[in-house]
């Protein structure tokens, strides 16, 4: 298996299937190819299952399942109204979808990238009071 740079294989594969919607292995190994990764398919798959990859809706997603521990997370306000949550690689959205699915008092709103979360605080709402909520849906900042 070869590598392009530092990035790890797992490392490319979360940013692959973040950045495109890959709808089969074949697929995504012609991806990773194209960023200096040789490996077989019998190897993809096995890394998909570690990372807790899996098809929904016709693409690859990283699947996080509901009873699943949280991953550790930092939380950083930015006055006046916007959190920044920094995570794992891969799982800004899952944490998205869990405060968005919260309908926390005072989240206006998210935006999450690979492995950042930017949280609005809505009008009326303040920053501890949300991240409290956060905290309170997340578990404590690690």
């Amino acid at each position: 298996m070869a590598s392009s740079g530092k990035m790890s294989l797992d490392q490319a594969i979360l940013r692959v299937i973040a950045g495109h919607d890959v709808p089969d292995q074949a697929t995504l190994l012609v991806l990773l190819g194209q960023e200096g990764f040789s490996l077989t398919q019998g190897t993809l798959s096995r890394r998909l299952g570690k990372l807790s990859i899996q098809k929904r809706d016709g693409k690859y997603r990283r699947v996080i399942p509901q009873d699943h521990p949280l991953p550790p997370y930092t939380l950083v306000e930015s006055p006046p109204n916007l959190l920044i949550l920094q995570t794992g690689p891969g799982l800004g959205m899952a944490l998205a979808i869990r405060v968005d699915r919260s309908s926390a008092p005072g989240v206006a709103g998210t935006l999450a990238g690979e492995d950042t979360l930017f949280i609005s605080v809505g009008k009326g709402a303040t920053l501890e009071e949300v991240r409290a909520q956060v905290e309170r849906i997340l578990g404590p900042p690690q």
